[in-house]
């Protein structure tokens, strides 16, 4: 499906909110007083997913694309053969496609890499490659996971401070999770998972549940506090903030609770602790949340420390400060990004913008 059909779902899913009886709505934010503007690092990509920086070359990046390549870009230019081509075994349109990327933490001292992507069924796999003489080849299957609807895959798959992998999936599809697949311990759907890639066998870990379909998360490269955008029903997204991941089993509350409202009847049956959400919005502003990072970089100082993420359909960036577990000065950024899919963040801590009509910019100061 095509980055315009995909607006058009983005479309419908804001056409749904606005249908609710009562209608939700985003208190008026401040403005930053930050200029920023967007430096475009390549375009002409072809629906690009996510943008992962090479560690050790400053002009070097790797993006996913959604039909299943892998393009390495340098010097604003995508290189036209593709760095990894599993197109014919990714399913791609809509929510399905190559969703993601990470390289090990070692790489490329260690050649792995792991992709997330929909294969020829509609099923989510998270693969594990080497990179050697004569380019990349699959090592194993880390996961297979058979997905009952088309949308709400999840996205994210990333390493975090204790050099686990992490990876988000969705409830599994479908309004307001049907078969209550997010808070059913017996199923992957709807959790965020951890796994030991240097183990002998795929184990993975629950770390979370009441997931709806956490597109985006990153973990702060300073302090290793993990933020997740999750995606909301027809009201409300949302940002969560976990400062230590290893406090035991989590739960975000989907699908009794879409954002910070009880939407539904009943107790959260997953188990684990309530995280309530630091940061909601409503869908008169925006319709599907894209997680993004805490910038770290250089460029800007005065976004030094602030959380920036922002929505697929209005091309909106706001940015937060978190203060004692809460958000505080949540204000709007200067800057849009149309079908905005992803962040990215380079070995210095500046923040790119991935936008899924094709191009990839880098957050500069503005004049």
């Amino acid at each position: 499906m095509s980055s315009r059909a995909l607006a058009l779902l983005a479309l419908a899913a804001l056409l749904a909110g606005c249908a609710s009886e009562e209608p939700s709505t985003t208190p008026p934010l401040p403005t930053s007083p930050e200029r920023l503007r967007l430096e475009t690092v390549a375009t002409g990509l072809a629906s690009p997913m996510q943008v992962v920086a090479d560690p050790e070359d400053a002009g070097r990046f790797y993006v996913a694309e959604q039909e299943g390549t892998i393009r390495v870009v340098e010097d604003g230019a995508a290189q036209p053969k593709p760095f990894l081509d599993i197109s014919e075994n990714v399913t791609s349109g809509g929510e399905q496609g190559l969703l993601a990327l990470a390289l090990h933490p070692e790489f490329p001292r260690d050649p792995r890499f792991f992709v997330h992507y929909s294969d020829p069924a509609g099923d989510t796999r998270v693969d594990e490659f080497r990179v050697g003489a004569t380019g990349p080849s699959l090592v194993r299957e880390l996961l297979a996971v058979d997905q009952p609807y088309a949308n709400h895959n999840g996205g994210q798959l990333t390493f975090g401070p204790d050099g686990l992998l992490y990876l988000g999936l969705g409830d599994g599809g479908d309004a307001f999770d049907p078969e209550e697949r997010s808070q059913n311990m017996d199923t992957v759907l709807g959790k965020l998972l951890r796994l030991d890639v240097d183990a002998d066998e795929e184990a993975w870990e629950i770390v979370a549940n009441g997931l709806r379909n956490p597109w985006r998360f990153s973990f702060d490269r300073s302090t290793g506090d993990l933020y997740i955008g999750d995606v909301g029903q027809d009201r409300w997204e949302e940002i969560n903030f976990v400062p230590d991941v290893t406090q035991g089993l989590l739960n975000f509350g989907w699908d009794v609770y879409e954002g910070d409202q009880q939407v539904e009847d009943g107790e959260l049956r997953g188990g684990g602790e309530l995280v309530s959400p630091i940061a909601v919005y409503a869908h008169d502003v925006g319709c599907s949340v894209t997680g993004g990072f805490v910038y770290r970089g250089t460029a800007v100082p005065g976004l030094r420390g602030r959380y920036l993420y922002g929505d697929y359909c209005s091309g909106t960036v706001w940015s937060l400060r978190v203060e004692n577990g809460e958000a505080a000065d949540v204000r709007r950024e200067r800057i849009s990004a149309p079908q905005l899919a992803s962040f990215g963040e380079d070995a210095d801590g500046e923040l790119y913008l991935v936008s899924q009509a094709g191009g990839v910019s880098r957050l500069a100061p503005g004049d």
